[in-house]
């Protein structure tokens, strides 16, 4: 059977251990993760937190589903109308890239409106996203639809480009993963 990508929601701050536990289960695991220096009364502290706090996403086909529902810490598989909903893997590879390179890459709120922007040159071309300016530093925002979070990394403006009107950001048209029928559990149409 095929496999796909799904986001699978966990449990506040159980994100670190269901990836351990289904990484020993032998599935494909991506848990985004991003340093960040917390600071308590008595002291600063660098520490690994998750990009997309109460998400990972993990490849696996339909025969797999119980056992991923099983795990410690997981609460569920993202859904739509009680299908699972893939994620295409362009979004999984634009995730892998942004936090395969050390920089300055922290969460974002998600965005509907801004204007699209693609990568052209660095670490981080062939990337889409919005175009942010945040204290006088600008970054670009990779949105994933399905779980609606966001992501920002910090760009130089010599390596981004405009992506043309008939390729912008429209969050009211189909994705591929609207188009493309789910693999669990959901009936033909």
């Amino acid at each position: 059977m095929l496999e796909a990508w799904f986001a699978v929601y966990t449990r506040f701050q159980h994100e670190k251990s269901a990836a351990r536990v289904l990484e020993r289960k032998a599935f494909d695991v991506l848990l985004p993760i991003y340093q960040s220096m917390h600071r308590w009364k008595d002291r600063n502290k660098m520490v690994t937190l998750p990009l997309f706090p109460c998400y990972l996403f993990l490849r696996t086909n339909i025969e797999r589903k119980a056992d991923v529902l099983r795990t410690p810490g997981v609460r569920w598989i993202v859904e739509n109308g009680g299908c699972a909903c893939p994620i295409s893997e362009s979004e999984i590879e634009a995730i892998r890239r942004i936090t395969s390179v050390p920089s300055r890459v922290r969460p974002h709120p998600f965005l509907r409106h801004g204007q699209s922007v693609r990568i052209r040159s660095g670490p981080f071309a062939g990337n889409q996203g919005i175009l942010a300016r945040i204290k006088n530093q600008y970054r670009v925002v990779v949105s994933l639809e399905l779980i609606q979070k966001s992501v920002a990394v910090e760009v130089d403006l010599s390596d981004i480009e405009s992506v043309s009107a008939s390729r912008s950001f429209n969050p009211q048209r189909p994705t591929e993963r609207q188009n493309t029928q789910s693999m669990w559990d959901c009936p033909a149409t």
